[in-house]
């Protein structure tokens, strides 16, 4: 198969990072990567945990996070389907990535860092939706924030393009998975009433 199994093997194949992709790392929000960040409505949370990684998609409706100073991002943890494998991983390994996207650009923004979770009824309180306030709050200390390289969005043209149609459904793969046990049609029919009542 030629497994690349050292760094050596690595360095030998892709060589030097140009200038630009070392210069970009900041420890902290500087006024354009907090300006970017500020516009964002969805991230890619990854986080790893005895039994592996986990990724999982955030998104609210305004800034999907808030910074509570240039070191430190705050992101609610607002309802979703109760599994909390990103939250187990958090309380057993604080390591961190936060992938932050914006419709329309190819730019991408990442933070690395470490992740405690809070529950004070200060902290929840002060991402009220409609009445409502998160569970839990995922705070970041930041230990790198940087732009990624844009190829990959452009390369899939993201932006520009509806691929869904035709798609198999969350029922479809319940019902696949249960061979026909789970009542995927209905889950499917019901899913907007429910999500509409149940977003925060």
């Amino acid at each position: 198969m030629g497994w690349i199994t050292t760094e050596a093997e690595l360095e030998a194949l892709y060589g030097t990072p140009p200038e630009a992709a070392l210069i970009k790392v900041a420890q902290r929000l500087t006024p354009a990567y907090r300006a970017w960040i500020a516009r964002s409505r969805f991230c890619l949370v990854a986080t790893v945990g005895p039994e592996g990684t986990d990724c999982s998609p955030r998104g609210d409706d305004g800034p999907v996070v808030l910074e509570l100073d240039p070191g430190t991002l705050a992101l609610p943890d607002w309802r979703g389907n109760n599994r909390i494998d990103t939250l187990r991983n958090i309380v057993r390994d604080g390591r961190i990535s936060l992938s932050f996207l914006v419709p329309g650009s190819t730019t991408l923004i990442r933070v690395n860092g470490t992740a405690r979770l809070s529950a004070d009824p200060a902290l929840t309180g002060r991402f009220e939706q409609k009445g409502r306030h998160p569970r839990t709050v995922i705070v970041v200390a930041i230990a790198e924030v940087y732009s990624q390289c844009a190829r990959a969005l452009i390369r899939a043209d993201l932006w520009n393009r509806n691929d869904a149609v035709g798609l198999p459904t969350v029922g479809d793969f319940l019902i696949e998975l249960t061979e026909g046990a789970f009542d995927g049609k209905g889950y499917d029919a019901a899913w907007g009433a429910r999500a509409a009542e149940t977003m925060w």
